[in-house]
Order: structure tokens, then C-alpha cells, then sequence
């Protein structure tokens, strides 16, 4: 069976009726895990029988009649997200419990059909967009064993692109839904924060923390939104939806934000400037016109989040779990969280101010363009780049993701094209809160423009 999320009727039908397909995807799904052990994706993994025990019940459920639409579909749950009877730890061992529910996001899968089988690694409590901060082991991008894969959702992109499973669940505060997804050459899904209850998930900066899904291809990104998004009353950080401008797919043509080719910044690789000029110009060719914007507020608004107050809402969401003082944290966390003591109340609200502004400028922005479009990182770093100097590189890694759920916008991230040596480049795409499914539309034209062949960039070129 394809690692691919079935949302037919179909899908569900065949499986009722042929139960040895989901099992077999179940069965193919170990095989993979065990085979790659090395890759450091999963923290947990459910044992094999008992998945295998929960598919064979799944599928007598459906020969009965209920409709599952996810019938025994394979997915992974980043490690800060509850899963009823399997341990949470936020990478730090220390903090581990295991939770008697699962996470509101994880119930409305597995009511769907799905089957979890396990937790994936990440940035120690979501600390990062490297995925090189965990005692569990550091995650490679899948394409190039020798660069990260991006993070804090680093295990649960890994499980995606390495087809462990067909979807995973991740989180993202500053782009950890995103990133991962760019470096490993999958989608990744980051929707309007509220849009999908919080409730289950280890908090980071709770007011701006979403749960994303990375997967294989938009549509099914959409698939596994339609099922997990919804207000839950329980949860005070959901919101209840607003309309938007602009249905999904309903544009012929459309206008897209793209940032100056002179106001690029790739930090020393113009290579990846070029795949992100060729992004645009793909846009172009399915409908786009493109129409340069101010990065500046963007990039303002992002420079709050790694060198602002932002850090403190951090420290105290961690420091209501855990003593930061004990030495269950990793020397890298503790160091980021040490900042947070270097603001003060005024700084806070001061700094709210000036978000605020900022997301004026930004409104004005959008009030022009349908969709801003931006790398997804910068560059990629090495691992070994990563451990010399893990804040610096870190907080580069988030020029193009930082300021998304300060500013409340809903993103799309997408593949793009390959670097001479086979790393992927993503590009993602942006809108206003509540725009995800527009924005999905548009993702969804780029990936169906791109066929079977992505750009590369030839060396010398």
C-alpha cells in the first residue's frame, strides 16, 4: 500500500474488504523502522503486535459499516504531543510521563482510523529549528546525512520523508513545522494558530504554539486538516474561525509577494537565492504576478522572537514543568532559556506594542497580494556547522519562519528544487489567519505545476 493518506470512500471500501492491505502497510511501516534505527526519529515506538492487534480491529469495525476514513493509515506524533498509554518526554528524559488521554489533535485520528505507532524526536521541548538538540540523538535531513534536517520537529519530518509512516504529526512556534519539511523535501502544514486545538501539547510559548502535519503531497496535508481542525472549548488558546477572501483553487490568476532579489539573504550560499527566483517564476507560470514587498516588517517582527521578550513566555511554560535548574536540560536549552532573564515587564509590553504596529504594516501588506511566497530556510547548515555554533546558526535558520505566528498568518510549506549536491530547498507560502485553505489552494497548483521533475541547479549555472 502507498505511504500516501487515502481520503475516498475507496480507499476505506477496499481496505474493509481486503483486511491483509492495511495490514501489510502496518507490517511494511516496522520493517522500515527497524531497518533504519540510525536515523533517530523515533523516541517511541509502539510494539508491533499491538498495532497490528488495533488494524485487525479496525478493519472488523469497518466491514460492519462505520466509515474510518484513515483506515489503518501509519502516523508518527512529535514527542510533546500526548498519545494515551505511550510516554511523553519532550526529549528530556527527566520530564517523561505517560499520559491516560491522548492529545484532542491524535483522538480525532485515530476516531478517523489512523494508527499511531510512536513519538518522534525533537529539539528538547521544541527548543530549536535544528533537530541536533536532543539527548536521543541528532536527526540528518534524509536527502544528506551530513546536514540537519531542521527541528524542533525533526523526527516526525524524518519519519515522513524516510516513508516510515504516511503522515506525522509535529508542532510549530517559530517554523518547526516548516523547516523540517523544507530540508527533507515533503510539505508541511502550518495552520492558523487556534485553527486545531493545542490541548494535549507540552506548551512552548503557548499563545503562538500550533500543531502542524508534515506528509507527502498538499492533498494530503488537506486531508488530515479536515479531520483535526475544529474550536475545542476546553482548550482556551482555540479560536473559532473567521471568513476569508479567496476560496481554495477558485483563482485564475492571482497575485503573489515575493521578496527583492536585492534583499535576499541565504548567509554566504547565493545558490539558494537562484531556487528561490526559480520558485517565483513557477508561480508566474501557473497564474501569479508577482509583486515585490517590504521584508522589513516581516524580518522585524521574526527578530522579536529569537531576540526578544518571546523567550520569557518560554521560560515560564518550561519552568511550570520542570526545575530549569536540576540539570535535565541540555546545556544548549538552558542557555536560551538563561535569556529570558534579560527582559523585564516593560520590555514585554513594549515589545507587544511594537508587534503590533508591525502587524499593521503587515495588513497593509497583504491588503495588495494574495499569498506571500519566501524560502522556507535561508540555507542549509551542516551538523557539524550546527555544534560549533548552535544559537547563531539556529536563529538563522528561522529568517523566513520567525515571524509567522506573531504576525498571525497561516503557511504552506512546499519542495522546490535541489542544490547541486542534492539538499533540498522549500518554499513557503503565506497568508493571513484563516486563509489555510486558499493558501492550500495555491500550494496545491504549485506542486501539481512541478510534475514529476523538480528544478535543480546545475554547478556552474
Amino acid at each position: 500500500m502507498s505511504q500516501s493518506v487515502a481520503r475516498s470512500r475507496t480507499h476505506h471500501d477496499n481496505s474493509a474488504r481486503n483486511p491483509s492491505l492495511p495490514l501489510e502497510a502496518i507490517e511494511a511501516a516496522y520493517d522500515r523502522i527497524e531497518a533504519e534505527r540510525d536515523r533517530n526519529c523515533w523516541i517511541h515506538v509502539r510494539p508491533r503486535e499491538e498495532a497490528l492487534d488495533i488494524c485487525r480491529k479496525l478493519v472488523a469495525r469497518a466491514r460492519t459499516g462505520e466509515h474510518l476514513p484513515l483506515l489503518g493509515i501509519p502516523f508518527g506524533v512529535k514527542d510533546n504531543i500526548d498519545v494515551e498509554g505511550m510516554p511523553t518526554t519532550a526529549a528530556c528524559p527527566a520530564f517523561s510521563y505517560t499520559p491516560w488521554h491522548s492529545a484532542h489533535s491524535v483522538e480525532r485520528l485515530t476516531s478517523a482510523g489512523a494508527i499511531c505507532l510512536g513519538k518522534t524526536n525533537l529539539d528538547q521541548f521544541a527548543t530549536g529549528l535544528s533537530g541536533a538538540r536532543s539527548p536521543y540523538g541528532a536527526c540528518a535531513s534524509v536527502a544528506d546525512a551530513r546536514y540537519v534536517s531542521g527541528g524542533s520537529s525533526s523526527g516526525s519530518a524524518v519519519a515522513v520523508a524516510a516513508g516510515h509512516v504516511a503522515f506525522a504529526l509535529g508542532t510549530d512556534t517559530g517554523g518547526s513545522g516548516r523547516i523540517p519539511a523544507g530540508f527533507n523535501n515533503i510539505v508541511g502544514i502550518k495552520p492558523t494558530v487556534g485553527l486545531v486545538s493545542s490541548r494535549g501539547l507540552v506548551p512552548n510559548c503557548p499563545t503562538i504554539d500550533c500543531v502542524s502535519v508534515f506528509c507527502n503531497t498538499v492533498g494530503d496535508g488537506e486531508a488530515i486538516l479536515d479531520i483535526i481542525e475544529g474550536f475545542d472549548f476546553e482548550d482556551p488558546y482555540s479560536r473559532r474561525p473567521r471568513a476569508f477572501s479567496f476560496a481554495s483553487g477558485a483563482l485564475s490568476s492571482f497575485r503573489f509577494g515575493r521578496i527583492a532579489s536585492a534583499d535576499l539573504e541565504c548567509f554566504g550560499m547565493p545558490e539558494c537565492g537562484e531556487l528561490y527566483e526559480r520558485a517565483c517564476e513557477r508561480f508566474t507560470v501557473i497564474g501569479g504576478t508577482a509583486v515585490e514587498v517590504d521584508f522589513a516588517p516581516f524580518r522585524q517582527a521574526g527578530e522579536l522572537m529569537f531576540s526578544g521578550p518571546w523567550v520569557a513566555e518560554r521560560h515560564s511554560a518550561i519552568a511550570s514543568l520542570l526545575d530549569i535548574e536540576s540539570g535535565s536540560l541540555l546545556d544548549v536549552t538552558k542557555t536560551v532559556l538563561a535569556s529570558a532573564a534579560g527582559y523585564s515587564a516593560i520590555d514585554t509590553f513594549g515589545a507587544i506594542h511594537r508587534l503590533q504596529r508591525l502587524r499593521r504594516d503587515v495588513e497593509a501588506i497583504f491588503a495588495g497580494i494574495d499569498a506571500l511566497v519566501v524560502p522556507t530556510a535561508p540555507r542549509p547548515f551542516t551538523l557539524e556547522e550546527m555544534f560549533g555554533d548552535p544559537i547563531t546558526l539556529n536563529n538563522r535558520l528561522g529568517y523566513y519562519s520567525y515571524f509567522a505566528n506573531l504576525l498571525d498568518l497561516c503557511g504552506v510549506a512546499v519542495p522546490n528544487a535541489t542544490l547541486p549536491d542534492g539538499m533540498p530547498m522549500g518554499v513557503t507560502l503565506l497568508a493571513p489567519a484563516w486563509h489555510d485553505r486558499a493558501l492550500i489552494g495555491l500550494a496545491r497548483r504549485f506542486e501539481a505545476g512541478a510534475g514529476e521533475a523538480a528544478f535543480e541547479l546545475k554547478s556552474g549555472v
